[in-house]
């Protein structure tokens, strides 16, 4: 007797090879998914860990500190321009004074607070107990309208290291009022004056009372910075003819 084959045709073996593939990868990717929700679970109940933690800390202790030091670099920065712009602010403001005073200055003879005369200009070396320059100048400004001239006699000293500035009141007989500073921290300071021949001189006293210097030239040294040389033109002087005037009466006494 013949025997039977009950196993079934070919298509229908691997269509149910294909439906238990399929039903062991689904179960696969159920699991799968379910581990994933229960560590994400997990995580939400417990928190993160001690490394997560460290690594989390450690980076922000990272970005914090590349701020402070951008945030330092920029405040040092900002202080370090407004020092320089103070500095230029206080070198131009000498500057257009020492400037406006010297280039206005006029042959006009003073009289001291105790009455003796002064020369139209007197020049000295740097010192301290004795002013630098004195002389008188025109042009003094009076937007006040007030009921005074133009002209004002000019002091310069050299104190404690500053340059000071005293304008005169009035040009005879005057009390000297509070000075201005014009430059502070001078350590070292070298003036010259030069003659109607070209010559520098380190002290103009002039043989007359009207004799003045073409021009002025003030070395000065102001903390740790470079040497600053500064020349001005004095007045009108060396456009003028040598002054033959006789002396005034009693100005032997000039100071």
């Amino acid at each position: 007797m013949a025997r039977r084959d009950f196993s079934p045709p070919l298509p229908e073996r691997r269509f149910g090879a294909l439906k238990r593939s399929a039903d062991h990868g689904s179960g696969s990717l159920k699991r799968s998914a379910e581990h994933s929700f229960e560590s994400l679970r997990h995580s939400a109940e417990y928190g993160f860990t001690l490394v997560e933690m460290l690594v989390a800390v450690m980076i922000f202790a990272m970005l914090a500190t590349a701020g402070v030091v951008l945030l330092r670099g920029g405040v040092e920065g900002q202080a370090a321009v407004t020092t320089h712009l103070d500095a230029l602010a206080d070198v131009q403001r000498g500057l257009a004074t020492l400037d406006a005073d010297l280039s206005q200055a006029t042959e006009r003879i003073s009289r001291t607070q105790s009455g003796t005369f002064a020369p139209a200009f007197f020049g000295r070396a740097a010192q301290g107990d004795e002013p630098l320059m004195q002389f008188v100048r025109d042009g003094w400004s009076n937007p006040g309208a007030l009921r005074r001239a133009s002209l004002q006699k000019i002091e310069y000293w050299w104190r404690e290291g500053r340059i000071e500035r005293i304008g005169y009141p009035a040009v005879d007989g005057a009390a000297p009022p509070e000075p201005a500073v014009l430059f502070e921290g001078v350590r070292a300071l070298t003036l010259r004056y030069r003659d109607r021949q070209g010559n520098w001189r380190e002290r103009w006293a002039p043989e007359t009372p009207r004799q003045m210097p073409t021009a002025v030239e003030m070395v000065l040294i102001r903390g740790s910075d470079p040497p600053l040389t500064l020349r001005f033109l004095v007045g009108t002087a060396i456009n003028q003819p040598e002054s033959d005037d006789a002396t005034p009466e009693g100005f032997g006494n000039a100071t």
